[in-house]
């Protein structure tokens, strides 16, 4: 199966950047959409952006004009790309990745498969 490990999260000061890494076993990489999720302490995961497989791409509101979500086919990698921190971005970032469209991907569309999760935490 398809394995995700993440790196690149650590504590960033506000209004840093930290770019995040995802790298993907397997040789489909190219066919799969990818995402970056996040969860918050006592807070439900929640989407960050996505990425088809057509280079498609999606954020949350919260993130839009701040984050940018990228893929390197050649690399199986897909990256995040994160600017303008606030603490409220504080949250374990996680890899997710999937069969997915090519085109825009769908407000439902979730990858099944997950990485393990990097702690990213915004603080001064």
């Amino acid at each position: 199966q398809v394995q995700l490990v993440e790196s690149g999260g650590g504590l960033v000061q506000p209004g840093g950047s930290l770019r995040l890494s995802c790298a993907a076993s397997g040789s489909i990489f190219s066919i799969y959409a990818m995402g970056w999720y996040r969860q918050a302490p006592g807070k439900q995961r929640e989407l960050v952006a996505r990425i088809s497989s057509g280079g498609s791409t999606n954020y949350a509101d919260s993130v839009k004009g701040r984050f940018i979500i990228s893929r390197d086919n050649a690399k199986n990698t897909v990256y995040l790309q994160m600017n303008s921190l606030k603490p409220e971005d504080t949250a374990v970032y996680y890899c997710n990745g999937g069969l997915g469209s090519a085109g825009p991907l769908t407000t439902a569309w979730v990858g099944r498969y997950w990485g393990q999760g990097t702690q990213v935490t915004v603080s001064s």
